[in-house]
């Protein structure tokens, strides 16, 4: 099942770049949560094309549909199927690369793997596919805030080309992240941040960044050892996101530079709790969540699809050069923010049900 992500609260995204519509069947999500389009449409405007210079200016309104799972606004403990149309593909834009391989692009391993390949922006490959995710992950969003109120999932841009936006960890203000085109949390680095895509989207170029994620208000539990770890299973949605070409959690790589008594979270007792003094954990420890802040980054590349002359061949292997056309992100960066919330929440909401599923009440 390729297609579908998550053990008990599972979902299967449907749909190409430039066919009929793009979607998401959202199965296991319990009965009798609250539900609406319009929550659903929040997320889904946040990952929208055209939303400023800095993203392609594809038009699409990404309206979502219920079509299924929903009576009387409540979710009724069937597949959820949500729908979403393609209002602005243009297929033409596409004619050249009918028989030419772009670039860092799925084009080539597609053909190699099934013998024959959608060049109509990639098909499955495109970051359309992202939008059942959103809307999956808004799905598991409310189901989250039934069972875990006190979870609060927040990503942000925390890097563009090398550029390092300062740590926000002590003053993280999700409305404004929401309030800047990069979803950058420090407004004063901001302008250099906005210049650096600006920079590349005027050369015809693109660049790439990381992605930061932390969730507060975490319980203590979740995650199944050996194999369904809490940051191993956090890491396949994450590296599934198009784009996406690293993850780490807590300390990370960093985390190699330090020495044992450097990098130990010390355990204290608080307020009939057990916490941690430090958090190079990142909030997960032996694959189980500790109800420490979870904290992970994901590297998301350039954009594959640029306005500059690349070398390439056909698939009767002639080189040739591809000037490519179309629309494209100059920095895929703000629009994966809601992206990796939504694939975050996901992993939740499954382990979640995991957990109650071996005979707990409730969440410690």
């Amino acid at each position: 099942m390729p297609n579908t992500f998550g053990h008990l609260f599972r979902i299967t995204t449907w749909g190409e770049s430039h066919g009929g519509g793009v979607g998401v069947v959202v199965d296991g999500c319990p009965p009798r949560l609250p539900l609406s389009e319009e929550e659903i449409q929040r997320e889904l405007d946040r990952r929208r094309p055209g939303q400023s210079r800095l993203t392609t200016q594809r038009k699409e309104s990404d309206r979502v549909e219920i079509l299924s799972g929903l009576f009387e606004g409540l979710t009724l403990g069937t597949p959820i199927l949500l729908w979403v149309r393609n209002e602005d593909a243009r297929p033409e834009a596409y004619e050249e690369m009918r028989e030419v391989y772009r670039p860092s692009h799925a084009d080539y391993t597609y053909r190699a793997k099934y013998g024959i390949r959608n060049w109509m922006g990639g098909g499955r490959a495109s970051a359309r596919e992202t939008v059942g995710r959103v809307a999956g992950g808004a799905v598991a969003g409310q189901f989250l805030r039934r069972v875990c109120p006190s979870l609060n999932v927040v990503a942000y841009v925390s890097e563009v080309q090398g550029f390092p936006a300062p740590d926000p960890s002590s003053s993280l203000d999700k409305q404004r992240i929401e309030a800047n085109a990069l979803r950058w949390p420090d407004p004063d680095t901001l302008p250099h941040a906005i210049a650096v895509v600006d920079d590349a989207r005027k050369a015809g170029d693109s660049v790439g960044g990381i992605v930061s994620c932390r969730v507060q208000g975490m319980p203590v539990g979740l995650g199944e050892p050996v194999f369904d770890k809490l940051d191993a299973d956090l890491a396949k949605a994450m590296l599934s996101i198009p784009a996406a070409k690293g993850f780490e959690i807590g300390s990370g790589f960093a985390g190699t530079r330090l020495r044992g008594s450097q990098h130990n979270d010390p355990f204290y007792f608080e307020e009939g709790r057990v916490r941690t003094r430090t958090n190079f954990s990142g909030g997960v420890q032996g694959g189980i969540s500790n109800g420490e802040e979870l904290f992970f980054r994901v590297a998301l590349k350039p954009v594959a699809t640029i306005a500059l002359p690349q070398e390439t061949v056909t698939e009767e292997g002639k080189p040739t050069i591809l000037r490519a056309r179309g629309r494209h992100d100059p920095c895929v960066l703000p629009r994966a923010v809601p992206i990796v919330e939504a694939m975050a929440r996901l992993v939740l909401a499954d382990h979640v049900l995991r957990h109650k599923s071996i005979g707990w009440e409730s969440l410690p």
